[in-house]
């Protein structure tokens, strides 16, 4: 396989893995979080000490805002921050006495955030598309 075919591949998988796991995130976790933020905020978990309600926003800002970012691919390795931050806490302090199977799913979260940070949202995304602008 030639190098263009290849790099249009890593591009693609990338794309996948953006669109893919963004809206997992936002769908499954972020969307329910803002939408029942007013009745569910002076119960959340407050693993930080920061208080309830500072505890659920932080989350709303990693898991439903950073998410729509990553999805669009906008600012990706910027914000892949806040969702790694969140999977830790959620697994390692908010689950740390729970079983395995109640850390799974932030560390299985954890893992495409990382690879997003680490290599960035690709050539199919606004990142690459303000890049290859700024370039003229």
């Amino acid at each position: 396989m030639d190098e263009a075919k290849q790099a249009t591949l890593q591009d693609a998988g990338l794309l996948v893995l953006r669109v893919g796991t963004g809206l997992l995130m936002l769908a499954g976790h972020g969307f329910g979080k803002l939408i029942s933020f007013s009745e569910a905020s002076a119960t959340f978990p407050d693993p930080l000490g920061v208080g309830p309600v500072v505890s659920m926003a932080l989350a709303i800002g990693a898991e439903f805002f950073c998410s729509l970012l990553i999805v669009v691919g906008l600012f990706t390795r910027f914000a892949a921050v806040p969702l790694l931050i969140t999977m830790l806490v959620a697994a390692l302090v908010v689950h740390a006495d729970d079983p395995w199977q109640r850390k799974e799913l932030a560390v299985v979260y954890l893992v495409p955030f990382v690879c997003l940070l680490l290599s960035g949202a690709g050539r199919f995304s606004l990142d690459a598309a303000m890049l290859r602008r700024l370039k003229r």
